[in-house]
């Protein structure tokens, strides 16, 4: 590795500047030397590629993040440790279990990490929970309501497609993510799950799902994409002898913030053991890949609302459903459209 270590960035536009932010905060602890996108890029004073292996090829870079579509990640990943490099791949990591272990191989005969961008693994919210006399853990459950106009499922050709898109594995990954984390839950597992549509798209935007693991905590989320009243994506832990209350986006335990979130690419950089090694996320994946072949979103009827429709009333289910243990249509009824 060279002494000033170098990242390439692919997937430069879009989420992609966010990234690029976050590597230009390292200063000179790391040099970016090249980025990748297919898009045009104006002005540009790095060398940009439309072909990514030709980057690799070029500019052997020791480390690469990608923020490229979903259903791109495995074979660019593939492509850059097999150049020689760790990576930092944006979440969902891959589509499907074979994927996982597919990129998993590749990592254990090259000897390269892989860092997910699960960004709240890096929480303080995650050791401090840990710390906390809950019991045994009986019960996680998550609620979150967010806005997103239509021109959200118009942004790329892959928004809003079967098979790489939705509310539970795009937009809340995070929280889900972070609920199977907090529990410890891994397969086999029986999945009770409610996916419904408010817009012309073919993933859900409004949905509820139970999980009962054979081992460990039932895991319980209802969210919606639809709602006009915010629920940032709050945690309720429920043990043997108490209950905790997280905001993952804020890293609010108990009403209090923490400080002290690490970054995933300063913890990819440092050597240190990956707080969101790709092996942490197989639960995630194994999850997604059973959502994403449900049968299609039940289409429901809102209202017109900045861009798109709202679904009335949803945040309240979305809670009654989080406090309840329940799935969406077990707390209330929703606008089923004929």
């Amino acid at each position: 590795m060279s002494a000033t270590p170098t990242i390439a960035l692919i997937g430069a536009s879009g989420h992609g500047r966010r990234h690029r932010q976050n590597i230009a905060a390292l200063g000179d602890r790391v040099r970016l030397v090249a980025l990748g996108e297919v898009q045009p890029m104006f002005g540009e004073e790095l060398p940009v590629y439309d072909d990514h292996r030709l980057l690799l090829a070029e500019h052997k870079p020791d480390y690469v993040v990608i923020c490229t579509p979903p259903h791109t990640h495995l074979g660019i990943a593939l492509d850059a440790v097999h150049a020689g490099a760790d990576l930092l791949l944006e979440k969902p990591p891959v589509l499907d279990v074979a994927a996982h272990e597919r990129l998993s191989a590749a990592l254990a005969a090259t000897g390269r990490r892989c860092q997910v961008g699960f960004q709240a693994l890096g929480s303080p919210t995650l050791p401090a929970l840990a710390a906390l006399d809950l019991g045994e853990l009986t019960h996680i459950a998550v609620a979150g309501a967010w806005w997103r106009p239509l021109s959200y499922w118009a942004r790329s050709p892959w928004s809003g497609r079967r098979a790489v898109d939705g509310a539970l594995v795009n937009p809340f990954a995070h929280a889900l993510m972070q609920a199977l984390a907090i529990g410890g839950v891994r397969p086999p597992w029986t999945l009770e799950l409610e996916r419904f549509r408010s817009r012309d798209i073919e993933v859900e935007d409004t949905a509820a799902l139970r999980l009962t693991p054979a081992e460990g905590p039932v895991v319980t989320v209802a969210v919606t994409l639809a709602s006009t009243e915010f629920i940032a994506g709050d945690i309720t832990v429920t043990g043997t002898r108490g209950t905790a209350h997280v905001v993952y986006p804020e890293d609010r335990l108990d009403g209090a913030v923490l400080p002290g979130r690490v970054s995933l690419l300063e913890n990819l950089l440092s050597g240190d053991p990956l707080l969101a090694p790709l092996a942490r996320t197989l639960p995630f994946t194994t999850l997604a890949e059973q959502i994403m072949a449900a049968p299609d979103p039940v289409p429901l009827t809102g209202v017109a609302h900045d861009d798109g429709v709202a679904l009335p009333g949803i945040a309240d289910l979305v809670r009654a459903a989080a406090a309840r243990h329940a799935l969406l249509t077990e707390v209330g009824d929703l606008p089923c459209a004929s």
